[in-house]
C-alpha cells in the first residue's frame, strides 16, 4: 500500500487494542458505514489537523476528545481533518465529502444571488477549462430542471425553458451523481465564483412579466410569462405551497395583484376557476408565490419556453425511470389498487453489483440517543442513497429494534418482530427475529432480555460500548452492574431516571437491573461471568448487518402481514399512512420504497402496502417505520416529499457506492 495516500477499500476494522479501542467513534461508524478500510499501520499514520488554528495530533493520542471537540470546532469552522500526507477525509466530511485536489473541487453549498442552499457541487478540469456540475437532485429541486427517464447514467436528459430535450453529462463521484451544467448557465448568463465550500453563483435578473390562469383538465393552470429562464424552487405542505423565482415581478402585475379582483382571475361566472395565488411578493431579487392548493389535489411544476407553468389537479401524476448509476434505478408511479391510487417513490437495487454496499446507519454518531431528518444523515453518513428504517421513542429518541451493523449489536430486537438481514454478497433475509441472552455467574445463569435498547422491561438489559460512553437510567431505581473483563467490578444504585450517568467500559458492559434488585445477589463485585447469546432463527446471526421494524408483509409472494403477532398495537394495525418498505424480487434486486397518499386520500393499510409491493415485484418485504418518518434519499435530497413535511428519525438503511472518492 502506498504509504503517502490513503487507499480505501469495503470495510473498517475495530482493533482491540488498547490504544485503538477509544479512537473516536465518530471517525470510526462514519469510515465503516462509508465503506471504507484501513489497516493498523494506515491508521498509526493518521493525524488530526485542525485547519484554522494549524494545530495537529496524531489521532491515537485524542481519543474521545474529538467527539467533545467537533461541535464548537465546526461551529467555529475549524472542522478538524482526518488526513495523511497528501490526501485527507474531512470529520465535517460527514457533511461535506470534500476532496480537493488541482483539478477538482467539491462542496455542499451553492449560493444564487445571494441565497445560499444546501446541496453538493464539484468543478473539475477539462483541459484548459473548468466545468461546473451540481447533483442531479440539486440540478431537480434548487435549479429548477426537470428531469427525464434515461437508462444511461453517464447522460440526463433534462428540459428547462425550452421544448427541445437537453443531454448533460453525467458524472459519479461518491456519493453523488453531478450533472455537467455548464453550458446551461452560459446560456443562461450565468457567472460562477468558489469561496471555500461554497459555489456562488450570478445570474442576470429576469422579470415575471405576467401571470394567466384558466381551466385545464379536471384541474387549473397557471401560466407566469418571462422575459428567459431562471432558477426556481417549490416547497409544498398539505394544502399550499410557495414557488419562488430568481427576479424581479413587472411593477404593474404587483400593483394589479393588490386589488381586490387581481389580473382578472377572480372567481370566474362562467369557469368557476378560483384563483390559486393567496399572495404574490417581489423583492430583493425574489419572488414568491403563495398557492392555496384546493383539498384532493396535487400540482406539477413545469417549464416552457420563457414560461413558468403550475398544474394544479386530481390526476397529476409525475412518473420517474431513471438508470441512476449501474445496479442502480430510481422510479416513480402511481401504483393502482382498486379505485385507490397511491404514488410511490422507489429505488431498485442490483443485489450482485459489486459496486454497491448497504449498512445501517444512525443519525447520531457516538451515541444510540438522538433523531434527525433522514437528509442530514444521509449526508452525514455520505450515503448515496438511504430510507428510514426502524421504530424508536420519540421522546428519549432511543432504538426500539434490531440494528446490527458489521457483526456489532448497536440495538438488539424486540418482541420477535420483522427484521431484513443482509451481507456484501448480496445475501438477504427477510423474517421475525429474537435474541436469546444470558450471563452466567458463579450461582446462576441470568437472561438479559435486551442489548443497548431503549425498550424497558422488568429485569436485567445490558449496555455495551456500541450504546455510547455512557448510560443513564431509563427507570427510577434501577441497579447498575459493572463488568470488565468478564469480571463484576462494582454495583451501584441507579437512582431516578436520567439522574446519574453510568460508564460503559470500553473492556466490558454494563448491567441494568429494573424492578427486581434482588438479582444482584448473583452479581457481586468480583464474581466472574460469561456472555452467551443466539438468535432465533439461528441463520440471522450469519449476517453482519440486520435492521428491525415489521411487521413482515411478504413472504416467498404471499401476503403475512400479522401485525398483533408481532405485538403492535390494534391502532398500529389498522391505521392507514405513509409507509416505507423494503423487499427483495425474484431477480436479485432489493426494492426500498417509500408510500404516499393522493391530496386528500387515505394513506395505505398494511395489507395495502403488502399488495403495492407485491406490484413492484416483490416476493418477501418488510414494514418499516412509516407516517412522518417515511423519507426516501437519494443524491443530498429527499426524493419521495418536501423536506418541510417530514419527522426526524432515529435510524436507516444508507447505500454506498463504491465508485471514485478522489479524482487525481
Amino acid at each position: 500500500m502506498n504509504q503517502e495516500k490513503i487507499v480505501l477499500h469495503q470495510y473498517l476494522r475495530f482493533w482491540t487494542e488498547a490504544k485503538f479501542l477509544r479512537v473516536p467513534l465518530l471517525l470510526g461508524l462514519w469510515l465503516g458505514m462509508s465503506g471504507f478500510s484501513f489497516s493498523e499501520a494506515d491508521l498509526s499514520k493518521l493525524r488530526v489537523l485542525y485547519p484554522q488554528t494549524g494545530l495537529s495530533q496524531d489521532l491515537a493520542a485524542v481519543g474521545n476528545s474529538l467527539l467533545r471537540e467537533l461541535p464548537l470546532a465546526i461551529a467555529s469552522g475549524d472542522a478538524p481533518i482526518i488526513a495523511t500526507k497528501r490526501q485527507f477525509i474531512p470529520s465535517q466530511a460527514v457533511l461535506t465529502a470534500q476532496t480537493n485536489t488541482a483539478n477538482l473541487q467539491r462542496g455542499e453549498a451553492i449560493k444564487i444571488n445571494g441565497r445560499t442552499f444546501r446541496g453538493a457541487w464539484s468543478r473539475w478540469r477539462e483541459g484548459d477549462s473548468w466545468r461546473i456540475g451540481v447533483s442531479d437532485t440539486v440540478a431537480m429541486e434548487v435549479l429548477g430542471l426537470e428531469l427525464l427517464d434515461t437508462d444511461n447514467p453517464q447522460e440526463q436528459g433534462v428540459r428547462w425553458f425550452s421544448p427541445d430535450v437537453i443531454y448533460l453529462p453525467a458524472k459519479l463521484l461518491r456519493p453523488y451523481r453531478y450533472l455537467d451544467v455548464t453550458e446551461i448557465g452560459q446560456q443562461a448568463g450565468w457567472s460562477w465564483q468558489v469561496e471555500g465550500d461554497i459555489l456562488m453563483i450570478s445570474s442576470p435578473p429576469k422579470q415575471v412579466q405576467n401571470l394567466r390562469q384558466g381551466v385545464q383538465g379536471r384541474g387549473t393552470r397557471l401560466v407566469l410569462d418571462l422575459n428567459g429562464p431562471t432558477t426556481w424552487q417549490v416547497s409544498q405542505a398539505k394544502d399550499e405551497a410557495v414557488i419562488m423565482l430568481d427576479g424581479m415581478a413587472n411593477p404593474e402585475l404587483l400593483k394589479q395583484y393588490q386589488q381586490i379582483a387581481p389580473l382578472g382571475i377572480a372567481t370566474s361566472v362562467a369557469t368557476r376557476v378560483k384563483p390559486l395565488i393567496s399572495h404574490l411578493e417581489s423583492g430583493g431579487g425574489q419572488v414568491k408565490l403563495h398557492l392555496q392548493i384546493p383539498e384532493g389535489s396535487g400540482m406539477k411544476v413545469w417549464t416552457l419556453s420563457d414560461r413558468l407553468i403550475v398544474d394544479v389537479s386530481p390526476d397529476i401524476n409525475i412518473s420517474r425511470n431513471i438508470l441512476w448509476e449501474s445496479g442502480l434505478r430510481w422510479r416513480r408511479d402511481l401504483i393502482s389498487l382498486g379505485e385507490n391510487r397511491f404514488p410511490v417513490t422507489w429505488l431498485e437495487v442490483d443485489l450482485s453489483s459489486s459496486n454497491l454496499t448497504l449498512k445501517p446507519i444512525v443519525s447520531n454518531a457516538g451515541t444510540m440517543e438522538g433523531t434527525a431528518p433522514l437528509m442530514n444523515t444521509g449526508r452525514f453518513w455520505q450515503a448515496s442513497a438511504a430510507i428510514n428504517g426502524g421504530f424508536f421513542n420519540r421522546d428519549n429518541q432511543l432504538p426500539l429494534g434490531a440494528i446490527r451493523e458489521g457483526g456489532r449489536w448497536l440495538s438488539s430486537p424486540i418482541l420477535n418482530r420483522g427484521a431484513i438481514a443482509w451481507n456484501d454478497s448480496g445475501n438477504v433475509k427477510i423474517g421475525r427475529l429474537s435474541i436469546t441472552e444470558t450471563v452466567t455467574t458463579p450461582t446462576k445463569t441470568l437472561p438479559v432480555l435486551f442489548h443497548n435498547s431503549g425498550y424497558v422491561q422488568s429485569g436485567i438489559a445490558r449496555y455495551s460500548p456500541e450504546w455510547g460512553s455512557s448510560y443513564t437510567p431509563l427507570t427510577d431505581n434501577e441497579v447498575i452492574v459493572t463488568v470488565e473483563n468478564d469480571v463484576v467490578t462494582a454495583q451501584r444504585p441507579g437512582g431516578k431516571v436520567k439522574e446519574y450517568q453510568f460508564t460503559i467500559p470500553a473492556n466490558g458492559y454494563l448491567l441494568t437491573l429494573r424492578n427486581n434488585p434482588s438479582l444482584g445477589q448473583d452479581l457481586t463485585v468480583g464474581a466472574r461471568v460469561s456472555l452467551d447469546s443466539s438468535t432465533n432463527p439461528g441463520d440471522f446471526a450469519q449476517y453482519p448487518n440486520i435492521l428491525g421494524a415489521g411487521p413482515v408483509l411478504l413472504e416467498n409472494g404471499a401476503v403475512v402481514v400479522d401485525a398483533i403477532g408481532e405485538q403492535f398495537s390494534t391502532a398500529f394495525n389498522q391505521q392507514a399512512a405513509s409507509r416505507s418498505a423494503i423487499a427483495t424480487t425474484r431477480d436479485g434486486k432489493l426494492i426500498i420504497a417509500a408510500i404516499h397518499n393522493l391530496p386528500g386520500k387515505r394513506g395505505a393499510t398494511l395489507p395495502q402496502t403488502a399488495e403495492i409491493m407485491q406490484k413492484l415485484g416483490a416476493v418477501n418485504a418488510l414494514n418499516l417505520d412509516g407516517g412522518s418518518s417515511t423519507s426516501l434519499y437519494l443524491g443530498g435530497q429527499l426524493i419521495d416529499r418536501s423536506p418541510v413535511t417530514a419527522a426526524r428519525v432515529h435510524n436507516g438503511i444508507g447505500l454506498f457506492l463504491k465508485s471514485p472518492l478522489f479524482t487525481d
